[in-house]
């Protein structure tokens, strides 16, 4: 075994913690979707759930919207900032699961779970910050982040195994106090998390520039347009499957199926990055959310949707470790904790997004898997087109510089600056 050195220790120990608190805080998501599957949450009528999920989403997601840019830079200038943000989530989730396990047959239970929604999605954001202070060096950072989420799917599929013992054994409330006792794990790991200021400086000239690249910025228009169709499909399935035939097992199916995918996705997405450009696996994810959809579309049913989920969740992992390479690349006088947590702001408000206009829409699953298709095939031709644009423009100044710089066409006589030349005396 290679010796470790005592510089390579830290930043590994660094790692280590935060793979704990992630696999942790996954744990106990995955410890509540199990007590809400056999709760008043899925067993309310349709009409009333679209209108009180439509209310939480809006209600839990518009804060977010005018305050993530306003606290944000302040929490990564002081120190341990991002690791208090993951200290005080932990220690409300715990607090809002026992309050699900008291209220698990009342009204009250909507506004509780998308409180933890919305609390997930912001520890996401913060975890984002933390990575790159965790590794060693940013060629580390593709690695790491595919590490976590193949950790995510792994404690997810081992948490769910004790949460469905106490959901049929006991009950909803028992399940959720195991979910809300991980949280309390979760919380005692983040105060080990590197206290370190994510950035000390506010952004610069040099990082506004770098981060308005073209391909960072068609890659984060992929990406948000990826979060969305996750979004609109989690939700339209969750609603539709409801009016099937078995509909709690093939949203059982979906779900497992896209914890399943998004765990390969992590695991083939550094390879993938070795033998083919980022921009292409952006490209390809993009086709292949479109053939998916339009697919899903022909070939209608629950086994569409599970088709279109499991397609989403791969190429949306691939994707995001595509795009984070990219931030590397084309953006290194960027600080990519800063990048990292403004991006994920964005890709995370997509997300609600569409959430929200899965639930607002009332249409059959077919038809929401054509929209979700033909969204990324026009995303897709909008971006080629774009860049065939911006690549012709340069193309033409380029041509124009050289035609400057080599003066008159051969064989033509100079012209002159002044008349002189041709009044002058034969």
């Amino acid at each position: 075994m290679e010796r470790r050195t005592p510089a390579a220790a830290p930043a590994t120990s660094k790692f280590r913690r935060l793979a704990i608190t992630h696999a942790l805080m996954m744990g106990g998501d995955a410890a509540m979707v199990i007590a809400l599957a056999d709760s008043l949450f899925f067993d309310i009528d349709l009409t009333a759930a679209r209108t009180r999920v439509m209310l939480f989403l809006a209600i839990g997601f518009a804060p977010f919207l005018f305050v993530a840019p306003l606290i944000g830079p302040l929490i990564d200038r002081a120190a341990g900032g991002r690791r208090l943000v993951i200290q005080i989530i932990a220690v409300i989730r715990v607090v809002l699961l026992l309050l699900m396990a008291k209220y698990i047959d009342a009204l009250a239970l909507f506004p509780l779970v998308f409180a933890s929604l919305v609390l997930q999605k912001g520890y996401v954001i913060s975890k984002s910050a933390l990575v790159p202070s965790t590794v060693r060096s940013e060629d580390e950072l593709v690695e790491a982040n595919s590490k976590l989420g193949l950790i995510a799917g792994l404690t997810g599929m081992v948490a769910v195994v004790p949460a469905a013992v106490f959901l049929k054994a006991i009950g909803a409330p028992a399940t959720l106090v195991y979910g809300a006792l991980i949280f309390v794990g979760a919380f005692l790991s983040a105060t080990r998390l590197p206290r370190e200021v994510i950035a000390a400086h506010a952004v610069d000239s040099e990082e506004s520039v770098q981060l308005r690249s073209g391909s960072l910025h068609n890659g984060a228009i992929t990406m948000t347009v990826l979060r969305a169709c996750v979004g609109f499909t989690f939700f339209h399935l969750a609603f539709w499957l409801r009016e099937q035939n078995q509909g709690a097992l093939w949203f059982a199916a979906v779900v497992g199926v896209s914890a399943l995918v998004a765990m390969v996705g992590n695991a083939i997405a550094p390879r993938l990055r070795n033998r083919m450009r980022e921009e292409t696996m952006l490209v390809s994810a993009l086709a292949i959310v479109g053939t998916a959809g339009i697919g899903a579309a022909l070939l209608g049913g629950p086994m569409g949707g599970v088709m279109l989920a499991g397609a989403l969740n791969l190429v949306a992992a691939i994707g995001r470790l595509s795009f984070e390479s990219i931030v590397q690349r084309d953006a290194p006088g960027a600080n990519q904790g800063r990048a990292f947590a403004k991006f994920e702001t964005q890709f995370q408000f997509a997300w609600a997004a569409a959430a929200f206009v899965a639930v607002a829409i009332q249409v059959s699953g077919p038809i929401g898997f054509l929209i979700v298709g033909i969204v990324a095939l026009g995303t897709l031709v909008n971006l080629v087109v774009g860049t065939n644009r911006v690549d012709a423009r340069r193309r033409q100044r380029l041509n124009r510089g050289r035609s400057r710089r080599r003066g008159p066409a051969r064989g033509q006589a100079p012209r002159s600056r002044s008349g002189s030349a041709s009044r002058r005396p034969k």
